[in-house]
């Protein structure tokens, strides 16, 4: 369906979001609510927000201070006739729009000394109880919010707006859900709290049964892959590989790769999800997984989500396989079209046995004779369809996910069917933990710190979240025109803007040693390893989930000594200040889902786990496993014609996807 409106502003606006359709549009779900259920006011306390109905005593006067307009009346509170005096700042236009005979709902802080409201938000007439719960969006600053819900209504209010695919009736009647369009009825305009919580109710339970769909299918095409007897690898070379390693393996790490060797032997195909948290050195476990591959004489694939990332694996890959003739190449977007050409001709012609990539991987040019094994590492970053196609490149081919995050196993079940798990839980060396502090950013330890680091000959990461803002002090440019002045001579600058070669060449030579600090976005979030940094200062961490500084946090104390993470900010140190006291990445995750709370509604990225835009996994968890029991009660039963319309549409759902991606990889 087309969208229901001619402004071209709008649609533009809407472009920007990625809606494009009637279908798109009332997909995008509020992150939250404004509650104006009125406030009793014999209860209202000092600097409290508060919800009133008012009527003016007085006309609004407009003030001209400096750099701020400010609106003034007095007002009586229509519930208890109690008088207020009233400010509005910075919103000249209310003074012609507001009247004496109206009434109007305010949102307000309430300063007691002076009786005074402080208005944030104000709206003509009065909230019926329908009507209390205002939803808020996500929306560019071309977009307005009135204009977005005004749309948004008139679209939900279509009578032809019905989804062609919904959840089976058999399901449906079973968890008494609504329809999808219903549901998404009661999410943007509730007219209670019980609303909100059926209608989430039903988006929740059809993204999971979709999620489990999906995974189901691909197991069952999975199975499909494999047309033969595998080669098995020689258990004896294994062996005297990890022995002439340089550092000995954890027993964990031992036991894994035991594992995965005896997959890798089977019959069936390998679909075996490797964890463990920041440290505990799973990138050897699937080299060593990747040489018992190539003892077998098949082609190995090592997806990773970022070209840094990519170019680190390919690096410390293509060392350690040096004395073994084992040919290591890369394929990324970044690469030049002739690069490219070249490395896909010597994959056809088997001079290649391990390719290192991002999604350059699976575009349709790319082609093995013989892959036998796919890793996929930090896998939630990609689709489901995306592990297919890439498996599906190969007759014979085993798939090893990784994670940094551990999962419980029953949580891994209930989100991936009867995936095998490896976990990782010991470090190679003692359990380290790296000293975090929650500081201001005018602390005077942050230079204490960089000090002592620069004194015993260590690294200091610092991590700015913006390569460049005008407005703020902390982007990677002001952060390193700011400490090169100080440091002269011993600051590098590393963030998207630096084109692939620069990158190459600045983390290479930052992990020499050449130079000291490395100030850098999130970039080496996943995956850098450079031994002998001994801190690492996080700018405004609080734009930053838990499990994200976790990982960053994991950048640091790679060599097994004391390490120290910073976190600097001048707010929400609560949340920060778990960092403090909490670890492991397991727990950071849960704590990070359960502030979060379970009206995730923008699916933000939650770091060891699949994005959702309703779900959240910790809390929905036996949600997952009924669904993923009725995806399988669906497969075994497509007599149904409702059961084989809705896997048909999950299918296409799949392609499209693909297709775009490949779309994308290939532009």
């Amino acid at each position: 369906m087309k969208l229901l409106t001619s402004s071209q502003n709008i649609i533009a606006s809407l472009s920007k979001m990625n809606v494009f359709d009637s279908f798109d549009l009332i997909q995008v779900l509020p992150y939250r609510y404004e509650d104006y259920s009125y406030s009793d006011e014999e209860e209202i306390q000092d600097k409290e927000k508060v919800t009133l109905l008012i009527k003016l005593v007085s006309n609004p006067t407009l003030v001209k201070a400096s750099k701020m307009d400010i609106i003034r009346f007095f007002a009586v509170s229509v519930k208890s006739n109690k008088f207020y005096s009233c400010v509005i700042f910075n919103r000249a236009f209310y003074k012609n729009t507001l009247n004496l005979e109206d009434v109007y709902t305010i949102q307000a802080n309430f300063n007691d000394a002076k009786k005074e409201l402080s208005i944030i938000n104000i709206i003509k007439g009065e909230m019926t109880s329908d009507k209390k719960y205002k939803p808020v969006y996500h929306l560019p600053s071309s977009l307005s919010q009135s204009n977005f819900i005004s749309l948004m209504k008139r679209t939900l209010e279509t009578p032809e707006m019905v989804f062609p695919y919904d959840v089976p009736s058999l399901f449906r009647d079973k968890y008494k859900l609504d329809k999808k369009v219903d549901a998404l009825k009661r999410v943007h305009f509730p007219k209670n709290s019980d609303d909100i919580a059926k209608g989430l109710r039903t988006l929740k339970y059809a993204e999971c049964l979709e999620f489990s769909l999906k995974n189901a299918l691909i197991k069952n095409e999975n199975k499909k892959v494999v047309l033969g007897k595998k080669k098995i690898p020689d258990l004896k070379v294994i062996n005297a590989f990890i022995q002439n390693l340089s550092y000995k393996l954890t027993s964990d790490q031992i036991k894994a790769i035991r594992e995965i060797v005896l997959d890798m032997n089977s019959s069936s195909l390998m679909y075996r999800l490797l964890e463990g948290d920041v440290g505990t050195g799973k990138t050897i476990v699937a080299a060593t997984s990747l040489y018992a591959n190539y003892l077998r004489g098949n082609q190995g694939a090592f997806m990773v989500p970022t070209d840094t990332l990519a170019r680190q694996q390919y690096v410390d890959l293509k060392e350690l396989f040096s004395q073994y003739n084992i040919k290591v190449e890369l394929l990324i977007g970044s690469l030049t079209l002739k690069e490219k050409k070249e490395v896909k001709e010597r994959l056809l012609n088997k001079e290649i046995d391990i390719l290192v990539g991002t999604h350059a991987l699976f575009s349709s040019d790319v082609v093995y004779p013989s892959l036998g094994l796919c890793i996929i590492d930090e896998q939630h970053r990609f689709g489901v369809n995306q592990r297919c196609e890439l498996v599906s490149k190969g007759d014979m081919c085993d798939l090893l996910l990784m994670s940094a995050t551990p999962i419980p196993r029953t949580l891994s079940i209930a989100l991936y069917g009867d995936l095998d798990v490896s976990s990782l839980d010991n470090y190679p060396f003692e359990k380290k933990r790296v000293e975090t502090f929650v500081f201001s950013f005018s602390d005077a330890r942050i230079f204490s710190t960089i000090n002592e680091c620069l004194k015993d000959n260590r690294q200091v990461f610092i991590i700015a979240p913006r390569i460049q803002d005008n407005n703020s002090l902390y982007s990677v440019e002001k952060l390193y025109d700011y400490f090169s002045s100080i440091y002269e001579g011993q600051v590098y600058a590393l963030s998207s803007k630096n084109k692939s070669k620069e990158k190459e060449e600045i983390i290479s030579s930052f992990k020499k040693g050449e130079r000291k600090i490395l100030i850098s976005t999130t970039v080496v979030e996943l995956g850098l390893n450079v031994l002998s940094a001994g801190a690492i200062i996080i700018y405004e961490a609080s734009r930053f989930g838990l499990a994200s500084l976790h990982q960053l946090r994991g950048r640091v104390g790679r060599d097994g000594q004391d390490a120290t993470c910073l976190l600097l900010d001048d707010k929400e140190t609560e949340r920060l200040r778990i960092m403090e006291k909490v670890y492991d990445g397991a727990s950071l995750s849960y704590e990070d889902l359960k502030l979060r709370g379970s009206g995730d509604f923008l699916g933000e990225k939650q770091s060891g786990f699949p994005s959702f835009k309703t779900v959240n996994v910790i809390d929905d968890f036996k949600m997952f496993t009924y669904a993923r029991n009725d995806a399988l009660y669906m497969l075994n039963n497509m007599s149904n014609i409702e059961f084989e319309r809705y896997v048909l549409y999950v299918r296409s759902k799949m392609k499209k996807e693909e297709n775009e991606i490949i779309r994308l990889v290939e532009a």
